[in-house]
């Protein structure tokens, strides 16, 4: 069945025989979804370096070729995306009129590593993870480490000096706010687990402590890894791992697994009512009907 079923609280959130559906497929590695308010997917095709739209009675297009093996992306309160780029090592604006400036892309003098994921909070702050990948082949441009260390950042609302939030991550990854973003989620990809910290003033972040673990083992070769991570209007925790997306109680209780044919990179909400979860899974984008609605983020109102 699509959904293994760890606790009965699983069978509110989801039909264990809810139909995982392949929407797209023939690319080389799906990152990165964003549902737009013309009904469309945005996603990244990473090693393929193109941007691609998908949409249920066009198919899929290309928007941007080359598009810096962008990675994750979101929007943010004025309808902007906000995009991680892999190639540049840069967090980019790109406003609807087409207009793209640079946000981030040094810690002081310092090149930044990739920035690979991102969030924008309910005060226009920009939190983004910077591990690696993007230094590597395939998923980046393979070239020298400038940083010593991978860290999470915060790009205060309306600009300004960035902030480094935490620097003790392998590998950070996705990350997520709490419903009244009272705490932030973010994972690692090496250690195979998510933390949380409290959030402060200025999204200061303290008391950071593991959430759940064991969620594959961080072998990069294996595909099978702690990646993207979302929540739904619940609390309940999404996240990419081993054989489709893990699913965690707010308290951490795992609570099943929606299976995925291919090894998934990560998630989004999409559709009108925000109740389909759009995966992207390797060479192709998969979706399947909730009984919850996504998180509801600023762009989602």
């Amino acid at each position: 069945m699509p959904v293994a079923v760890q606790s009965e609280k699983m069978r509110e959130l989801v039909d264990e025989n809810a139909e995982v559906e392949q929407v797209a497929t023939g690319f080389t590695f799906t990152e990165g979804p964003i549902w737009m308010g013309d009904g469309s997917l945005h996603f990244s095709d990473m090693p393929g370096d193109k941007r691609r739209r998908w949409h249920p009675d066009d198919g899929v297009e290309v928007l941007r070729d080359p598009s810096n093996k962008c990675n994750g992306m979101t929007r943010d309160d004025d309808g902007n995306l906000i995009v991680c780029e892999h190639v540049t090592s840069s967090v980019v604006r790109e406003r609807p009129d087409g207009t793209r400036e640079t946000i981030a892309a040094h810690w002081g003098d310092k090149e930044l590593n990739s920035p690979n994921d991102v969030v924008v909070a309910s005060d226009g702050s920009i939190i983004f993870t910077d591990p690696t990948f993007g230094r590597m082949p395939v998923f980046g441009v393979e070239r020298e480490q400038d940083l010593d260390f991978q860290g999470v950042y915060r790009i205060p609302p309306g600009g300004g000096d960035l902030q480094l939030l935490v620097d003790d991550f392998a590998q950070p990854n996705g990350l997520c706010f709490t419903p009244d973003e009272s705490q932030l989620y973010i994972n690692d990809t090496v250690h195979a687990h998510i933390r949380v910290f409290d959030v402060g003033a200025d999204h200061a972040l303290s008391n950071g402590r593991v959430f759940a673990e064991g969620i594959g083992t961080g072998d990069m070769t294996t595909g099978e890894l702690v990646d993207g991570m979302k929540l739904d209007e619940r609390g309940n925790v999404y996240v990419t791992g081993p054989k489709g997306v893990w699913v965690f109680a707010p308290d951490g209780e795992h609570l099943g697994v929606i299976q995925v044919p291919e090894n998934v990179g990560n998630l989004n909400w999409g559709d009108d009512d925000w109740q389909t979860l759009y995966i992207p899974a390797s060479t192709s984008v998969y979706r399947v009907r909730m009984k919850v609605a996504g998180n509801k983020l600023g762009y989602m109102h």
